[in-house]
């Protein structure tokens, strides 16, 4: 057990950012299946735990936790929910990194994730419609987050196509758009909030790749504040302070003599044997005495 666990501990550390992404969703996702069933036996539930990770449509509660607007976005309850955000993250996620990097990447998911909840609030307060559910939903899952990616990259590359069953090779663009379409379609559904929270990551998403265009990173302000609060818990290196003694005319002249001699000396090797035959050291000589 504790060798699997190690080696889990170093897939994580050692793999890249998308998979660290699926890694903590997934591990989110069995701890909270694991808990519910712990509690489940002795008959404790478990949704009152569940609402503080949610994100939800009251203002006043989301004052009151306002870590759900992060928590929300890696914590999924159902099977097929996280199944299917995860195989959509791993594909788009793959494509999202041939055009830009995992700090983008990482900046997406989490922006297009804040996009959709707050789109998700703001129109559970502002429309009518929404009325008697505005004060009891909860917004849970990375299908925001993963809109993010999968909009990011397909309006960016709109020529990019992708091969599906039944229906050949299409342009991933058009496939965005057709999600699309069928949220815009089901926001007075049941899952409504769901939908609004997709649109929301869709958005940032088509904002995301219109600005990259013009050369504009979205992403890169939360990218700077993340690494701000990750040098915090950094150790900082002692400072080590030294003196260098200046050298002497004779000292100087007499480095200089060996130097020429060292360099005469592979010059002379270059010449009998070729530049196969001169050491790693030899090559960072000959190539540092060439830029003088």
């Amino acid at each position: 057990m504790d060798h699997f666990i190690s080696n889990l501990k170093v897939k994580f550390l050692e793999g890249d950012l998308l998979l660290r992404l699926l890694y903590i969703n997934i591990g989110m996702f069995l701890l909270i299946r694991l808990a519910d069933v712990l509690l489940m036996l002795f008959n404790y539930p478990f949704a009152p735990i569940l609402r503080y990770l949610e994100f939800p449509s009251a203002p006043m509660e989301f004052l009151l936790q306002p870590w759900s607007l992060l928590t929300y976005m890696f914590t999924h309850y159902d099977v097929l929910h996280i199944l299917f955000n995860m195989l959509w993250l791993y594909w788009f996620g793959r494509m999202f990194l041939t055009y830009f990097d995992a700090r983008k990447l990482f900046g997406v998911y989490l922006l297009g994730g804040i996009f959709g909840a707050l789109l998700f609030m703001v129109a559970y307060n502002l429309f009518p419609y929404y009325a008697d559910a505005a004060s009891c939903s909860y917004l849970l899952g990375a299908s925001a987050s993963v809109m993010a990616v999968v909009f990011g990259v397909s309006f960016y590359a709109r020529d990019a196509e992708v091969m599906l069953f039944l229906f050949g090779r299409i342009k991933i663009f058009y496939l965005a758009l057709l999600t699309l379409l069928l949220d815009l379609l089901s926001i007075t559904s049941g899952n409504a909030g769901g939908h609004l929270a997709h649109i929301g990551g869709a958005l940032f998403g088509i904002w995301f790749a219109s600005r990259m265009r013009s050369g504009k990173d979205l992403t890169r302000t939360l990218n700077r504040l993340l690494d701000n609060v990750s040098n915090l818990f950094r150790k900082k290196p002692k400072m080590k302070v030294t003196y260098k003694r200046t050298e002497t005319d004779y000292e100087y002249k007499a480095r200089k003599r060996e130097e020429e001699m060292q360099l005469d000396a592979i010059l002379d090797k270059l010449k009998r044997s070729g530049y196969q035959s001169l050491s790693a050291e030899e090559k960072k000589q000959l190539f540092n005495a060439s830029k003088k």
